[in-house]
């Protein structure tokens, strides 16, 4: 997906400072694809005219990343995305996070088996093509595909992942590198 075809209105976005420390979750209120400017639902207090951030849309298919100018049009305060900023390779940044999340189905031959509780985890990281979170240890193996909530603002969105990696840290814990295969948004709460 690219700033030039979608419409990023009511995605998630995720706001970092440029060093990549986590500000703020919010929402695409507008967005205008011919400036490349975005306007967002809550603004950090800590982002003023001119101050540069990295964003993270959580747009379907999978989420994008760009960097950004804070500007102010009028009484509101824009994100202008740079022009070719978006990244395309899996060396994009990688941004700390310390979310809560649920896998709540595995994911089978193309088919969903609800779990009968589900599995809450810690998100760490995420980036443009996957994430890494902390999950009570040997939760999953190394290829399992499952269906993850991540609650964010008004939405929450649902990501498809399979395992690429994991790493036993002691006896009860267990951190998963996991690919994105396709996402979705579901607004208002579940």
């Amino acid at each position: 997906m690219s700033a030039l075809s979608s419409d990023y209105t009511g995605c998630s976005v995720m706001l970092y400072d440029t060093l990549g420390k986590h500000l703020n979750n919010t929402s695409v209120v507008s967005y205008n694809k011919n400036t490349l400017r975005i306007e967002v639902q809550e603004t950090p207090r800590s982002l003023s005219i001119g101050y540069r951030c990295r964003l993270l849309i959580l747009a379907n298919p999978a989420p994008c990343e760009y960097q950004g100018k804070i500007i102010k049009e009028g009484s509101k305060l824009i994100i202008a995305m740079h022009h070719g900023q978006e990244k395309e390779n899996r060396g994009a940044a990688r941004y700390k996070v310390n979310l809560p999340a649920s896998i709540e189905h595995l994911i089978c031959a193309g088919r969903a088996y609800p779990l009968h509780t589900p599995l809450s985890v810690e998100l760490i990281n995420i980036s443009k093509s996957g994430v890494r979170f902390r999950a009570p240890f040997n939760s999953l193996s190394d290829g399992d595909r499952f269906q993850m909530r991540i609650r964010l603002s008004e939405n929450d969105k649902i990501l498809i992942s399979d395992v690429t990696n994991h790493i036993d840290k002691e006896a009860k814990i267990s951190e998963y590198g996991c690919h994105f295969l396709i996402g979705s948004t579901k607004t208002g709460h579940a």
